[in-house]
């Protein structure tokens, strides 16, 4: 017989690994995500790189200025405001490149916010 710590243990293992896989054969992969800052003027990184069906959240991050966040392509948009952050999830379903830009004017360099 085990002692009741060394079952405990085991068995969240046993389950932790069940679910995992569960995941796996359900096409569930855990979504990326990929965090970005807005400042005024630029969006750190400039350019983000995903896989088309693999989920991705961004976690948008504004320092200065509430900022708007849009990816027409992909229907996605977020309001940014300073101090916190936004979750934004999608699935890629296409090939490409595409766009995000600022939508909400933040001064003269804002047409540049692509």
């Amino acid at each position: 017989m085990w002692p009741i710590r060394s079952r405990r243990r085991f068995l969240r293992a046993a389950a932790a690994t069940l679910a995992t896989l569960a995941g796996y054969a359900a096409g569930q992969a855990a979504p990326r995500r990929i965090e970005l800052v807005a400042r005024k003027f630029e969006f750190t990184p400039a350019e983000i790189s995903v896989v088309a069906g693999r989920p991705v959240t961004l976690v948008i991050r504004t320092l200065d200025f509430a900022h708007g966040f849009s990816m027409p392509d992909f229907s996605v948009r977020a309001d940014c405001v300073p101090g916190r952050d936004v979750e934004v999830s999608f699935t890629p379903d296409k090939v490409g490149r595409f766009g995000f830009v600022c939508d909400n004017f933040c001064g003269e360099g804002h047409d540049e916010m692509s």
